[in-house]
């Protein structure tokens, strides 16, 4: 007898077209009915435009029919937004009190850290004013949609990103907006992107603590922060202001990371502390939250971002912040 997992098996062979992910990890499945041999599918329509719901309608009849017994599939489309479908089961914004610290650098590392660990990743850049995702994992896909909501652009390793350069015409235009357009973006970048199934989405957030880092704050269900700061003089102060902005909105500090924190040189295997001696330990102290890594100031890594290349960045860091930031998720739940 046909079961419903096996339906659902044969549909995560359906990749959507312009994001490459199934209908089953976009959660575009509403509901499967099974009788007498013959199968009835209810899919969302959620940003999923005519030409490609006809192509996922064929796709859909075609791998179902090689489920054992069945005779008969029917697919419908169902009228529904994005936020109706998206299930995200973590939200953590990154931010700092200052510009210029490596937020885009830490969200990148974070998002590629967890992909690695088997997760279903995307990174939703809310900096509108200086968007820098994109750049990094070599993206300049244009997203794809319909009336109904957009499709996050997949990168190289298949993580989800979203961005307003993406819709820019030239990656080079300059986003001259004031705040309450920028707040009205960022929302839509929640409720109108067709994220589907999630484990993680990291938020990367302009610097300070006003309209946009608010905006994400109050409109998304964020799981928790991460400050990202470096070892310079006023640090403390500037990663209090972010650990009171977070604790005011009543928002988790999961975590610190500090960037820039040395540089290795290997032909004297010694790490130099070029802007100071570490403070991670402090601020760690200071937010009360774990310190989930040290960055080093590493030219390989900044030819790979330069590049586009960022996602085969190849070093002990990426795997430490992973498994570090998981290891606080299961501290923050007990």
């Amino acid at each position: 007898m046909t079961t419903e997992d096996q339906i659902r098996q044969s549909l995560e062979q359906v990749l959507v077209p312009g994001i490459k992910r199934s209908v089953e990890g976009l959660n575009l499945i509403r509901d499967i009915s099974i009788s007498d041999h013959k199968v009835s599918i209810s899919l969302a329509s959620a940003a999923i435009s005519g030409d490609a719901q006809d192509w996922i309608r064929v796709k859909v009849k075609e791998v179902v029919a090689k489920v054992p017994d069945v005779s008969e599939v029917m697919v419908e489309f169902s009228e529904a937004k994005p936020s109706d479908v998206n299930r995200i089961d973590h939200i953590f914004a990154v931010m700092s009190g200052k510009g210029g610290v490596g937020k885009s650098l830490v969200s990148s590392l974070v998002a590629v850290a967890l992909k690695r660990q088997g997760y279903e990743v995307g990174i939703l850049d809310a900096d509108i004013t200086g968007p820098s995702i994109p750049k990094m994992f070599g993206i300049n896909t244009r997203p794809t949609g319909s009336n109904t909501g957009i499709l996050p652009v997949m990168s190289k390793s298949g993580i989800e990103v979203m961005s307003i350069n993406l819709l820019l015409p030239s990656e080079d235009d300059a986003v001259i907006w004031r705040g309450p357009l920028i707040g009205k973006t960022i929302t839509q970048f929640g409720e109108e992107v067709l994220w589907g199934r999630l484990d993680y989405l990291i938020i990367d957030l302009p610097p300070g603590t006003a309209d946009a880092p608010l905006t994400v704050m109050q409109s998304f269900p964020v799981s928790g922060v991460i400050i990202v700061f470096t070892p310079q003089d006023l640090v403390e102060m500037i990663v209090r202001k972010a650990v009171n902005m977070a604790q005011k909105m009543g928002k988790l500090v999961v975590g610190v990371v500090e960037n820039m924190s040395y540089l290795y040189v290997p032909e004297i295997d010694k790490k130099i502390e070029v802007f100071g001696r570490s403070r991670g330990k402090e601020m760690a102290r200071a937010a009360q939250a774990p310190l989930l890594g040290r960055l080093p100031i590493d030219p390989e890594l900044a030819k790979l971002c330069d590049e586009g290349n960022i996602e085969r960045y190849d070093s002990e860091i990426v795997s430490v912040l992973g498994t570090s930031l998981t290891q606080a998720v299961l501290a923050k739940a007990e």
